[in-house]
């Protein structure tokens, strides 16, 4: 695994916004997204995990990567 960050083709800041903000930010910048397309999306509410990994299984999307650094989460999705 490399420690560079995927590419991304947009960007959503969900940061101070707690569940389901973050999520429903992000269903709707994919929805805009071409399939195959890289959404990065930032997050400060620890249950994003949760559904960012949950989201992109039942949605079918790649969860390409994710990070955390002092309660900064980052996502990169790739739309299905």
């Amino acid at each position: 695994m490399t420690d560079v960050a995927p590419a991304h083709d947009a960007q959503v800041d969900a940061s101070g916004l707690n569940c389901p903000l973050p999520l429903l930010k992000a269903k709707l910048e994919l929805n805009r997204l071409p399939s195959g397309a890289v959404l990065k999306v930032i997050a400060t509410d620890a249950g994003s995990q949760r559904d960012f990994r949950a989201f992109a299984r039942l949605a079918g999307h790649t969860l390409l990567r994710e990070e955390e650094e002092a309660g900064v989460f980052r996502y990169w999705l790739q739309k299905a």
